[in-house]
């Protein structure tokens, strides 16, 4: 590959003259400048080194690696010859299997109410994350650990029982029980008011939610039963949720069976002293020696927290999986937990403790604002999609006219395109505003906008009846400045991929095949392709758009989004 050649040689050259420089950044040089690839020199350029360069640039024009260059400040704009071009069409980007297995923790929901907009940035990531990495050869297992136990959940068993007792869901059960735990929200609200009390912990309804709690872990049968009966319903919801965003996983955690394992690692380690108990008999580890704080592992009535649970998960998906990396798909808002986490089983001399990432993603917000669950305010996940898929059907009529009837699959699929796009084309570290009219813009920086080039793209090779064509014939071919810019974006591809994998931020990827469309339609406005009346010029340019299409696949596959062929 051309690439490589010339940063070999840009290596070798500076080594030899004194200067050490493995690190060669080769990216497509701006649109304002001449050239095709730059080179970053910087660290060169700042010592006077230009005569240098200039002899390394000539050494390869002599030798016929590149055609022309330009020295502007730290850049070095390099122009090659129109074949090695149209070679960089032909590279292949398989992946050798690495060897190594990561498990990958996304989604992980509560109990007690639906999915929520929230839910869909972190599924989005989490699933994209998981498909880049086995695209390049790890070996992934998508988990999901289900809260299905805890405050929050009694908080919704209280509503019902006090509610609406016996009664049986007559929408989808995880939005059926969401309301109660609204409902809970409201009747602690109204105590207050009632009894002049200030804080929510001090009403007795938290009291008894909290009594409740007790009972459950204590194996209450009547507690139980309603437990399991309530928390059914939500599964079954977020089933059918999961089903429409495409989402499988390897594995599904219940924190309800993996919490004792936590409290075994407490009492493990209160006989190693690396726990001990307050006077009231809770349990807290002190962590402030590693610049963090005293952590509550267990309540002095026995029961469980947040960090209980996540201590037993992990060491049973350790063994589950000999992971040599856990990934946790979490909020940034528990950071400093997930720091906690860490320490603590490093403390416990658990090995696979280095081998634990917080992947963690800023909140998401509505044009109207934050979203608050126990307000009722949240945007449901199920509702958003419903709205998509209305609005692409929307688009594509007016796109078609009134008479065209869409197909539903293409509706569902332009919609799920809008959102996961949406979600994934901003790094996962910012906080966003979802907007749903821009989300679904076909003209946009959107997830349409990329299928309906890919469509376009489709719909040429189709009416040309291209197949396949050997890019030997084609080398002697000369280049548009446009048709230049699209395959130098193509051969960008494969380090595209390696970049967002080594970051675990698919909005490298998911900014690359954005950029990769836009150019696509530039050349598709300024070269003719159908009637071009040269046959080599007509098989290039027929290439070169089989090969985007399958960039924009393969690269949506990544990012969750599938395509269609019509629109």
């Amino acid at each position: 590959m051309i690439i490589d050649d010339i940063k070999q040689f840009c290596v070798s050259f500076l080594q030899y003259n004194g200067i050490i420089f493995n690190d060669i950044n080769i990216i497509p040089t701006d649109d304002a400048y001449e050239g095709d690839v730059s080179i970053l020199l910087f660290d060169i350029i700042k010592n006077s080194n230009n005569r240098l360069v200039d002899e390394m640039c000539m050494s390869m024009i002599e030798q016929k690696k590149i055609k022309s260059y330009n020295l502007i400040k730290g850049f070095l704009n390099i122009s090659l010859f129109d074949k090695d071009i149209i070679s960089l069409l032909s590279v292949h980007d398989g992946y050798a299997n690495v060897g190594k297995t990561i498990v990958v923790e996304y989604s992980s929901p509560n109990t007690n109410k639906p999915l929520h907009l929230g839910h869909l940035r972190n599924i989005c990531l989490g699933y994209s994350v998981c498909q880049m990495l086995k695209h390049v050869g790890y070996k992934v297992h998508a988990v999901t650990l289900i809260n299905d136990r805890g405050i929050h959940i009694c908080k919704s068993m209280l509503a019902y029982m006090k509610e609406c007792k016996n009664a049986i869901p007559s929408i989808k059960g995880d939005h059926f029980v969401g309301d109660y735990y609204v409902t809970f929200d409201k009747m602690v609200k109204e105590q207050k008011a009632t009894l002049n009390i200030t804080e929510d912990k001090d009403t007795p309804l938290m009291h008894e939610a909290q009594e409740l709690l007790v009972k459950w872990e204590q194996g209450d049968e009547a507690v139980r039963a309603l437990w399991k009966t309530m928390s059914n319903w939500v599964l079954k919801g977020f089933e059918e949720t999961y089903d429409v965003l495409g989402i499988r996983f390897d594995k599904t955690y219940l924190e309800s069976e993996t919490y004792l394992l936590g409290k075994d690692i407490i009492s493990e380690g209160l006989e190693k002293n690396i726990f001990y108990k307050d006077p009231q008999g809770a349990v807290w580890i002190d962590l402030t020696s590693d610049g963090l704080d005293r952590k509550l592992l267990l309540r002095a009535d026995g029961t469980s927290v947040y960090i209980t649970q996540d201590l037993g998960t992990a060491d049973m998906r350790q063994q589950h999986f000999a992971a040599d990396r856990m990934i946790y798909v979490v909020g940034d808002e528990q950071e400093y937990h997930f720091k906690v986490l860490k320490k603590i089983l490093q403390r416990l001399g658990r090995g696979y403790a280095e081998h634990i990432y917080h992947l963690s993603y800023g909140m998401i917000d509505l044009p109207s604002g934050k979203m608050k669950s126990r307000e009722g305010t949240v945007v449901e996940a199920d509702d958003i999609i419903n709205d998509l898929i209305d609005r692409s059907r929307q688009q594509t009529q007016q796109l078609r006219g009134e008479d065209y009837v869409v197909p539903e699959e293409v509706s569902r699929v332009i919609a799920l395109a809008a959102l996961k796009f949406y979600l994934l084309k901003i790094n996962a570290k910012k906080r966003i505003t979802f907007d749903p009219n821009k989300s679904i813009d076909f003209r946009g920086d959107t997830g349409p906008f990329i299928l309906y080039t890919y469509v376009r793209i489709n719909s040429i090779l189709t009416k040309s009846g291209y197949k396949n064509t050997d890019n030997d014939k084609l080398l002697a071919t000369s280049l548009t400045n446009i048709e230049k810019k699209l395959i130098m974006t193509i051969s960008y591809y494969r380090k595209t991929i390696d970049d967002a994998v080594w970051r675990l931020d698919p909005s490298v990827l998911a900014q690359y095949i954005l950029h990769l469309a836009k150019t696509y339609n530039k050349f598709y406005d300024n070269c003719s392709i159908l009637n071009e009346q040269h046959t080599d010029k007509r098989l290039l340019r027929l290439f070169i758009s089989s090969t985007t299409a399958q960039i924009i696949k393969d690269g949506l596959s990544m990012l969750g989004i599938d395509t269609v062929n019509k629109m």
